[in-house]
């Protein structure tokens, strides 16, 4: 896999009927190791260790209906009194971060209402900070600590 923008880790990797798998922390299972997988694995560590958000508030391909269609966000955290916090939009390093990819975000985000949003390719990292009610967004410097 690429090297990554984002802090290394000791993630565990096999094979399985010679495709690679890696260990998801969040789902406590191994999963098909793809581009995106590989960023999303990256991404939960970087949330964990250095953000300090709690594994167990953190949603992995969590599923939600968006114009009659089923659709899967890559990571949603919640706050401590189960609001949607962060939504974390990944793509494989080699996709370039387009607006279609924010454009997606935006949409899966319609219906979660987080106040924040992140786009990664691994190399590439956004983080906004959206006000629903007056719909503006601010771009940030950095992902917000979860303590925030």
């Amino acid at each position: 896999m690429d090297a990554l923008n984002l802090p290394e880790f000791d993630c565990k990797l096999t094979q399985i009927d010679g495709k690679p798998y890696v260990f998801d922390l969040l789902r406590r299972k191994y999963v098909r190791l793809t581009p995106e997988e590989w960023v999303r694995q990256h991404v939960i560590n970087l949330l964990v260790v250095h953000y300090r958000y709690p594994k167990a508030l953190i949603r992995s391909e969590g599923g939600l209906s968006l114009n009659a269609t089923q659709k899967r966000t890559d990571l949603l955290a919640f706050s401590r009194d189960g609001k949607p916090y962060l939504l974390v939009e990944c793509k494989a390093s080699h996709v370039d971060l387009t607006q279609a990819v924010f454009d997606q975000a935006t949409r899966y985000n319609h219906v979660h209402q987080a106040p924040y949003i992140v786009v990664t390719n691994g190399l590439t990292h956004y983080c906004c900070q959206v006000c629903h009610q007056t719909a503006s967004v601010n771009f940030l410097d950095d992902f917000p600590f979860y303590d925030q």
